[in-house]
């Protein structure tokens, strides 16, 4: 692709240097529990939504008394209270700069609601969107395509002229089966890393 027509961006780890403050929020919330769930597996992980892992993470440790769905919120309500440490991914968000008010831009993430909306405020960036597409917003997650496939969707552009930013292999593995153009933001020369 030359020029994209719409640009597609995740956020967790992508255009929001939070993944450090999830891991400290799932750290806390599976310890209460006593679920294990170790730090590389939380970042092999990344896009899935967290009733998700939790629900994967009951099963195999024989813990069918746990709801993941309570058990999520009370995640994301640790983690909502950390969110005023979170910063951006400058190289990203540069790029989202650049391209404001020229090409539409959306979300597309495997994070939820409220946190996603809440995390593009503090950056002062929630208006540069035209759509924020979480993990509520469709059934099946990354890596299939879907929450990418509605960004494009309500941005009306189509997937093939996409250009999307990801930092997790399950989110190059979506952006692709979405037929768009996969950027991997780990591979910019001044990406901070995840931790």
């Amino acid at each position: 692709m030359s020029e994209p027509k719409a640009l597609i961006f995740d956020c967790d780890g992508t255009i929001a240097h939070t993944m450090p403050l999830h891991w400290e929020a799932w750290n806390a919330t599976t310890a209460r529990y006593g679920i294990l769930f170790d730090e590389e597996r939380f970042y092999a992980l990344g896009g899935v939504p967290a009733r998700q892992i939790l629900r994967m993470l009951f099963e195999e440790q024989g813990r069918p008394e746990l709801d993941p769905l309570v058990i999520a919120k009370e995640k994301e309500a640790v983690y909502l209270r950390l969110l005023p440490q979170v910063t951006p991914v400058d190289p990203v968000l540069e790029i989202a700069r650049q391209h404001r008010g020229k090409l539409p831009m959306g979300i597309a993430t495997g994070g939820s609601r409220p946190g996603i909306p809440t995390v593009l405020r503090h950056l002062g960036i929630l208006d540069w969107f035209g759509a924020v597409v979480t993990s509520e917003d469709v059934v099946r997650q990354k890596p299939e395509p879907d929450i990418f496939l509605e960004a494009a969707r309500q941005l009306g552009v189509a997937p093939e002229n996409c250009r999307a930013f990801e930092d997790t292999e399950l989110g190059m593995q979506a952006i692709l089966a979405a037929g768009m153009e996969a950027v991997d933001v780990r591979r910019m020369p001044d990406y901070p890393g995840r931790r």
